[in-house]
């Protein structure tokens, strides 16, 4: 099974994996599964730490550090998943993740999410 990580849990997974679920840790951890962190999850955590919200250090190697170390691969942002956001009701405002849940939907992928509010939307979350 592949996943998509969402932002929080990609952080927490190479950070904090004590704050994922049982489940979620499972799955980051297993070699079974294959995991995708999106592109859009980069851009969040980059601009987090463009404003001082986040402290990643040298962002520009530490984020390709963690995906290589989580053997996850990147997702482009594609003009399908943009699109896809028009079919989305209007549940969370935080742009990255309704891009995140677009993209879950057009790939067809669950999404690794602890977020309420995302799992509010007709994607398939999994926490």
């Amino acid at each position: 099974m592949t996943y998509l990580l969402d932002t929080a849990t990609f952080l927490w997974a190479v950070t904090r994996p004590e704050k994922l679920s049982r489940k979620a840790r499972r799955i980051c951890e297993s070699q079974r599964e294959q995991l995708v962190v999106s592109v859009v999850s980069l851009w969040e955590l980059v601009v987090k730490c463009g404003t001082g919200a986040l402290r990643i250090a040298s962002p520009d190697r530490t984020l390709p550090d963690w995906t290589a170390q989580l053997g996850a691969r990147v997702l482009p942002v594609e003009a399908s998943h943009a699109y896809a956001i028009h079919a989305l009701p209007p549940i969370h405002r935080d742009p990255f993740d309704r891009l995140l849940v677009a993209q879950a939907i057009a790939e067809d992928l669950p999404l690794l999410t602890s977020d309420e509010r995302i799992r509010e939307y007709p994607a398939r979350c999994v926490w």
